[in-house]
């Protein structure tokens, strides 16, 4: 059969087929998941202004590149990047993110924090005055910094960190030091070669007190020699699981001084006599923080939806044995398990892109409310960002590896696309806060919220839910509507964080202080938030639905995903729905046969699901999931491209293998010459 063209394309026929069968239009998902047809178009352009420009066509596969090519390959695109988004005038943040993706996907840049960081942590805290003095150093990229906050034997317990910074009254300086082996900086990104600038976190300390964690700006080597300046110690801390196109850092202090005026002073200030001024709220120097872990939310989605993209397309075109004896091999995908695997991802995806932009947006708004003065909702964006950076990629990571499983022994291959994705996704379960200690975060906030509800006070907003009646059980029906599966995941989430509220007040009451009362219910505070968190990403995906922005067979489409999120999150987690009855036996076979079936309805629109992404073949890097589907040809292509094939004998023989087999003897020799 002669497989069918789009355009100049030839696609694998089994691929046409399914794109063929959609029930929807793909043209008009991809709107929605990109704002409309107008920023969809925006986004296309931009990807193929960065996919054909020949700097980034040139540079050598990432694959085949060690380590110190990566990294030197990354600085050179992400500089080249840097300079076409100012000949573009690129200034809106998601042009300057779709052409950046598109440039160099899952490449991270060695410049990246300068952007993500350091710049938005100026601007958020500095004063006018050191605004005017560096941010234009800063933008122009003669000053590149990063922001070094996580210490060899500290991270996520910000509190504790080591690094001091004591003000000198008789010189006007701040006095930065390494006190320890476990205070060196270690880790932040950027800072082993790249930058000449950091924010430092540190201890600070005045008139012989300590005021706790505050930020400076802190020069690290000389603007004309890159040289490290006098009483800095700094340098790469070598290979990592990933982010080989990164020079995360090390970094010791002995007793650098540097002028008080570099202690950004928005919020909270040192006057010359070494008098401390206290900000307005402590949270208020979070916020570079808070800003990168609700786009962590967004990488989460985008991580998945691409190994998504790449198994379903795979599975659509794999053939593997035969369903009933002597008819022909199976495409992967029609086997019940292949879809089990794969579609439960889909729905996740699609979930978390959705919350990955309400989250964002919420960002925005809050921030915009601070920058005016009013700091009502900085504990439920804190709340919100931490326990959803958790979740997110705890879902992303988990996820990537179920569709590389899926793609069976092409999956392990570089050829496949998805080790690069997954080395670079999974950091973010530790990065920017340990995903434990994130949930307990949002935890804090939540027992909060619950003493709220037992004080008969009102809950604002999406924790409003905390007041459900639990005595209530659910009225779910075998239609397993989206109200039902909703009003399932705010009672198990109420239960939980009831259970763990009660538990910590039954043992402070048995003489355990609250501090020891918390310990002990930790696992417990987890799961609570966890499900808060799940609770959240489900009413999103359904208020999405419900927003008017889409309609037709899209909206139906999209509805049975989120039934689908919503039912496989139930199965997944059954203890916890029926541990007090809420479900009963029957309901949950109502559930079982709603997730059978789910998958069957999904299945003809599979395919289309994941092509309305709309990445670009040059982003996936992929054999398995071209959007032709000519895996075959491109594997062989793929293995042929190794730099071990280009020589047929390589020198490794004549120094290793020919000497160990020694001269033959006549035995040999006679035996050898009959092979």
């Amino acid at each position: 059969m002669a497989a069918p063209k789009k355009g100049s394309m030839t696609v694998n026929p089994d691929l046409a087929k399914e794109r063929s069968r959609a029930s929807f239009d793909v043209e008009q998902l991809t709107y929605a998941l990109y704002f409309g047809k107008g920023m969809t178009e925006r986004k296309r352009y931009l990807e193929n202004l960065a996919i054909n420009d020949p700097v980034i066509k040139g540079c050598k596969p990432w694959a085949f590149c060690s380590r110190e090519e990566k990294y030197e390959m990354a600085l050179k695109k992400h500089l080249h990047i840097a300079k076409k988004i100012k000949e573009h005038g690129l200034e809106q943040d998601w042009d300057k993110f779709f052409y950046t993706e598109a440039a160099a996907c899952h490449e991270n840049s060695p410049i990246g924090l300068h952007d993500t960081m350091f710049l938005p942590t100026l601007r958020k805290q500095a004063s006018e005055e050191q605004k005017e003095k560096f941010l234009p150093l800063a933008e122009n990229m003669t000053i590149i910094g990063t922001y070094a906050q996580t210490e060899l034997g500290h991270g996520t317990f910000i509190r504790g960190l080591e690094t001091t910074a004591t003000y000198d009254p008789q010189t006007d300086e701040f006095v930065l030091h390494s006190p320890t082996l476990t205070s060196m900086k270690y880790w932040p990104g950027n800072l082993g070669k790249t930058v000449n600038y950091c924010i430092i976190m540190a201890q600070l300390y005045t008139k012989g007190k300590c005021h706790g964690i505050h930020t400076f700006l802190l020069p690290l080597r000389d603007l004309q020699t890159h040289e490290s300046l006098p009483g800095i110690e700094l340098g790469d801390i070598g290979p990592k699981f990933g982010y080989g196109t990164n020079d995360n850092g090390y970094l010791r202090l002995n007793n650098v001084r540097i002028p008080r005026d570099n202690m950004l002073m928005r919020y909270s200030k040192v006057l010359k006599d070494g008098t401390y001024v206290k900000p307005p709220n402590a949270r208020l120097s979070y916020g570079s923080m808070t800003l990168v872990r609700a786009v962590i939310v967004g990488d989460a989605s985008r991580g998945l939806s691409q190994a998504c993209t790449i198994a379903i397309r795979y599975s659509a075109v794999r053939r593997q044995t035969e369903i009933s004896p002597g008819g022909p091999e199976a495409q992967i995908i029609d086997y019940q398990t292949q879809q089990h695997k794969l579609f439960p991802m889909l729905a996740t995806a699609y979930a978390l892109h959705f919350t990955g932009q309400i989250v964002y947006g919420t960002y925005l708004q809050v921030t915009s409310q601070i920058e005016e003065g009013n700091l009502d909702q900085i504990g439920e964006l804190h709340a919100l960002s931490s326990g959803l950076k958790a979740f997110a990629s705890w879902e992303c990571t988990k996820g990537i590896e179920e569709c590389r499983m899926a793609c069976g022994g092409h999956g392990y291959s570089h050829a496949s696309g998805l080790p690069k994705i997954y080395v670079d996704l999974t950091p973010g379960c530790t990065y920017e806060g340990e995903n434990t200690v994130m949930m307990l975060q949002t935890a804090r906030y939540l027992m909060k919220c619950f003493a709220q509800v037992e004080r008969g006070e009102k809950l604002p907003g999406f924790v409003s839910y905390l007041s459900t009646n639990l005595s209530t059980k659910s009225s779910m029906t075998s239609d397993v509507t989206l109200d039902c599966l909703v009003n399932a995941y705010e009672h198990r989430a109420a239960r939980m964080i009831q259970t763990a509220a009660l538990r910590i007040k039954n043992l402070v009451s048995e003489g355990q202080s609250q501090q020891e009362a918390w310990n002990n219910t930790t696992q417990q505070l987890v799961w609570a938030s966890r499900a808060h968190c799940h609770t959240y990403v489900v009413k999103t995906f359904v208020s999405m639905l419900s927003g008017g922005t889409v309609e037709g067979p899209v909206l139906n489409v999209l509805t049975s995903l989120c039934k689908l999120y919503a039912v496989y999150g139930v199965i997944q987690h059954m203890g916890e729905f029926i541990q007090d009855g809420y479900l009963s036996t029957t309901q949950v076979d109502m559930v079982m046969n709603k997730l059978m079936n789910l998958l069957k309805e999904i299945r003809p629109d599979a395919v289309a699901l994941v092509d309305a992404f709309d990445y670009p073949d040059a982003m996936l890097g992929s054999c398995l999931g071209r959007y032709d589907g000519n895996v075959y040809q491109a594997l062989y292509e793929y293995a042929k491209s190794s730099p071990l094939n280009q020589k047929d004998v390589l020198d490794s023989y004549h120094k290793y293998l020919k000497p160990m087999r020694g001269e033959f003897n006549k035995n040999d020799m006679s035996v050898v010459s009959k092979l």
